[in-house]
């Protein structure tokens, strides 16, 4: 922020923090007169204002790959990669957006952290996140990160309720996996769970200056997450503590010692706050906002990364290397590629977010964008203002519609000259003519585009596909990798694929081919379908089969189109890759048969 603006030192240098000790309690300090559970949670005032104090510089970080994940299908590898690398964009290279948290528990998320880690940005850094113990611990070390976050629950709800502790036993817990991590070169962010309804000075405190202990002890950098799990957090001046923003942070500074540039605030939306307590954190002192893309995650989700872009641009008056028209390429790849819905509506985003119904402020917009559109929406987000389509709009005006709401880019735009367009401006016109006054609803303009023009829109069946077929050739790639394969032994060949068969049900052949296309591996299938496989016919080569040809012209994966098996008479595809040699020359083929159908049922399950 401006250079002349207060510091996020403490307000009082005179305070005395050793009078806070840890209060081992024998009963949860559930604080019932705000927090009553059958009536809504209650907003109490102290009435003791504190001026704000914000810090010379501001970040964002992210925590789409974690949080984010928690309420939604898990993200592919691929996936990972994509967004991290819009992620990246974003923030820009002097990373505006710091960091970026993943799980890693899962297969899944193990390779999408590797993958995302060759790519080699400078930021926003990768870092983890683990549960308080010695396993989790190992895999940080294990994926050789430099940074984790780790979960240490500060709420009695927590302590007491949940994990049936003590205050004085998981603070020991707590400080010793700190430790631990610290002892192994490992820098920590302990995530503070359900800080607003903590008790602040009889742990919260207590724990934050051990933690600066250890800060002071190792060198390394030991942070503090201020995470507000259910929204009770309120940005009011005068609030009183747990839920006052403002107090939480300037505690952790000016009673813990815990410097601005160490805290983060990690805020969710459960009562419409997200954004604005993420900002207040910023103006008390606190460095580093939390959020996801979207605002994706657990219930109501979390603070908007692309909304704290543009709160950090408001706030310091930079962009210090931001770039926000990857916000728009964002929401478009959750669309297109991922398949989620954006509401029309949803703030900088959504299809017609820049758009108006009402008449009369359509004919400001038509005269003067600047009158109804938030900023130059097209210069900034690659958006140009819309308005809804009325008996003026003509083909030019309906292409435009399409390729607004669709999000359709270069090649992929539509032509006023299209056929289609006539043909729906023909349909729009007629209602006019029969004394309709009112503008098209975006609902309508949908449903008239989706029947007129249906190949515009990605359908579900294409997403499920999709997705079903990205873990097929996963699967298949890893096996191709082996050293067994590559050996085009049968008898090293052969235990490979029928294990991975016997791992996945979709599968309903596996078969190793030589170049001169003949089968080197007997019939490798599940086990009801052997009868059937050894009483067909096949040919001695497979040397006209595409799924054959492709891989050894373009040495990449190939997908054939869907067939009918003649043995199962099932829906499948045949799915192959290249079998390279220690040479890394072509040495075989190796394909899977895949059953559509269950793949789509297996895939459901990951």
């Amino acid at each position: 922020m401006d250079r002349k603006t207060p510091s996020s030192r403490p307000i009082n240098s005179h305070y005395d923090r050793s009078s806070f000790k840890l209060e081992d309690v024998k009963h949860p300090k559930l604080f019932r007169e705000i927090f009553p559970y059958t009536e809504v949670c209650k907003t109490t005032f102290d009435n003791r204002i504190i001026p704000i104090s914000p810090p010379e510089n501001i970040y964002i970080s992210d925590t789409t790959f974690r949080d984010g994940q928690q309420a939604r299908v898990p993200y592919t590898p691929k996936q990972m990669v994509e967004i991290f690398t819009l992620i990246h964009r974003l923030g820009g290279p002097e990373g505006v957006i710091r960091q970026s948290e993943f799980f890693l528990y899962s297969d899944k998320d193990k390779k999408g952290l590797e993958d995302v880690l060759t790519l080699g940005f400078e930021y926003p850094k990768v870092t983890g996140w683990i549960r308080a113990n010695k396993k989790d611990l190992q895999l940080v070390k294990d994926a050789g990160l430099s940074e984790t976050g780790i979960l240490t629950s500060c709420s009695d709800y927590h302590i007491f309720l949940k994990l049936k502790k003590t205050r004085a036993q998981v603070l020991k817990e707590y400080l010793t996996t700190v430790n631990d991590a610290l002892d192994a070169g490992v820098s920590v962010r302990c995530h503070l769970e359900d800080i607003t309804r903590a008790d602040i000075s009889g742990f919260v405190i207590p724990f934050a200056q051990e933690l600066m202990k250890l800060h002071e002890q190792s060198k390394l950098s030991v942070k503090l997450r201020l995470c507000d799990t259910l929204g009770y957090g309120v940005p009011y001046s005068g609030a009183a503590l747990p839920r006052s923003v403002p107090k939480l942070v300037r505690a952790m500074i000016d009673y813990a010692g815990v410097p601005g540039e160490l805290l983060e605030w990690h805020g969710h939306n459960d009562f419409h706050k997200g954004l604005i307590n993420a900002s207040t954190a910023w103006l008390y002192g606190c460095v580093t906002a939390n959020g996801t893309l979207l605002g994706f995650g657990e219930r109501t989700g979390n603070t908007p990364i692309e909304a704290l872009i543009v709160e950090y641009i408001s706030l310091t008056g930079k962009l210090n290397g931001i770039d926000t028209t990857a916000i728009t390429d964002i929401a478009n790849y959750y669309e297109h590629e991922i398949g989620d819905h954006i509401p029309p509506n949803y703030p900088l985003v959504g299809s017609a977010f820049n758009a108006t119904r009402a008449g009369i402020h359509a004919d400001g917009m038509i005269k003067n964008p600047e009158i109804y559109n938030i900023f130059d929406t097209e210069k900034i987000l690659k958006r140009p203002p819309g308005i809804l389509i009325n008996d003026k709009s003509g083909t030019a005006g309906i292409a435009q519609w399409i390729n607004t709401h669709l999000r359709l880019t270069g090649d992929n735009r539509i032509n006023k000259h299209d056929p289609s367009i006539s043909r729906i401006n023909d349909l729009l016109q007629d209602q006019y003519n029969k004394g309709r006054v009112t503008a098209i609803s975006t609902e309508e303009m949908d449903h008239i585009v989706r029947n007129f023009m249906p190949h515009l829109y990605i359908s579900e069946f294409d997403r499920i596909k999709k997705r079903a077929l990205e873990m097929a050739e996963h699967i298949l790639e890893a096996v191709s990798e082996t050293t067994e394969l590559k050996s085009m032994d049968p008898k090293r060949v052969t235990p490979v694929l029928e294990k991975v068969v016997l791992e996945h049900r979709f599968i309903q052949w596996s078969y190793v081919t030589d170049l001169e296309a003949k089968l080197i591996t007997p019939f490798i299938t599940q086990p009801n379908l052997k009868r059937r496989f050894k009483t067909a016919q096949f040919p001695e080569d497979f040397s006209d089969r595409s799924w054959f040809i492709q891989p050894l012209e373009d040495g990449k994966i190939h997908v054939s189109k869907f067939y009918v098996s003649y043995i199962t008479e099932i829906l499948c595809l045949t799915v192959s890759t290249p079998i390279f040699g220690e040479d890394d020359k072509i040495v075989g083929i190796v394909a899977f048969d895949i059953q559509f159908e269950d793949l789509v049922r297996a895939e459901d399950m990951e």
